[in-house]
C-alpha cells in the first residue's frame, strides 16, 4: 500500500510539522528564554567567564551531552555535542582542572577512585570515532589535575558471550 502526502490528514500533517520543529536544534543568535523553551530544564547551569554553559546530559547510560553557550548577551553563541573524540583532545592532561573538565565535557556518567595509584577517575560514555560504544576515563590526581586519559569498550553496551552460548 502506497501512501502519499495527499492521504495524510491536515491534523497528522501539522503535528508531523510541529514534531520537526520541537526537536531542531537552538540556532545561534535565540534568546536564552526560547532556547530554555525549546530544550527544556538542563542538567546543570555554569558560569564561565561571563557565559552560561546549559548542560544537557542524556543521563547515566547516554551517550550524548549537550552544551548551549549563552553570552553575556542572553543569547545563545554556541550549541554541540560534547561527547566526542575531538573535544575530549582539547582537555590537556597536566594542565585541565576538574572545573575544566566539567566545563567542557559535564558530568560524567561514572566516578570511581583507583587506590594504588591514588586517582580519582570521572568515565563518559560515547560514540568513540562515531561508531564503536566506548568509554573515556578522565584521570585525576589528589589535587584536581587531569593526570591521563583512557579510552576503551564500554562493557555495559558489550554482546555477552559465553563459551555455551
Amino acid at each position: 500500500m502506497k501512501i502519499g502526502i495527499k492521504n495524510l490528514s491536515a491534523s497528522t500533517l501539522l503535528a508531523v510539522t510541529l514534531l520537526g520543529c520541537a526537536s531542531a536544534p537552538p540556532l545561534p543568535g535565540e534568546p536564552q528564554e526560547q532556547v530554555l523553551s525549546r530544550l527544556g530544564r538542563p542538567s546543570a547551569i555554569y558560569s564561565v567567564q561571563g557565559d552560561t554553559l546549559l548542560e544537557y546530559a542524556t543521563g547515566p547510560f547516554g551517550q550524548f551531552t549537550y552544551m548551549a553557550r549563552i553570552g553575556p548577551d542572553g543569547r545563545l553563541t554556541s550549541y554541540e555535542q560534547v561527547l566526542t573524540d575531538a573535544k575530549f583532545a582539547t582537555i590537556k592532561v597536566g594542565i585541565a582542572t576538574k572545573k575544566d573538565v566539567l566545563h567542557t565535557l559535564g558530568r560524567p556518567a561514572e566516578r570511581s577512585y583507583l587506590a594504588l595509584p591514588k586517582l580519582e577517575v570521572w568515565s563518559y560514555r560515547y560514540k568513540q570515532s562515531g561508531v564503536w560504544d566506548g568509554m573515556m576515563h578522565v584521570h585525576f590526581d589528589h589535587a584536581g589535575i587531569v593526570r591521563m586519559m583512557q579510552s576503551g569498550p564500554d562493557e555495559e553496551r558489550q554482546e555477552r558471550r559465553s563459551f555455551f552460548r
